[in-house]
């Protein structure tokens, strides 16, 4: 009751291939064998990205980091006024 003999295994073997035929079976068998070529070119280029050194990101200065006599864009709008 455990598993499954031979005699299982050659009626389930016999029902696909009656129901999808030998053509269709090697088709699907064509497609999964490019699926995983492709999964294996994207894991490839996942680590290539990674291994390059990243640029870093560009550093914004805070407005009381440039200066405290540098007039703020509200103060040169009402000193024009």
């Amino acid at each position: 009751m455990g598993g499954l003999s031979l005699w299982h295994w050659i009626i389930v073997l016999l029902v696909v291939l009656i129901l999808f035929g030998r053509g269709r079976i090697s088709e699907i068998m064509g497609d999964f064998g490019k699926g995983i070529k492709s999964f294996k070119e994207g894991v490839n280029e996942e680590t290539a990205n990674r291994s390059a050194p990243a640029t870093p990101p560009a550093q914004i200065a805070s407005p009381s980091a440039e200066g405290a006599g540098a007039p703020t864009p509200s103060e040169t709008k009402t000193g024009q006024s």
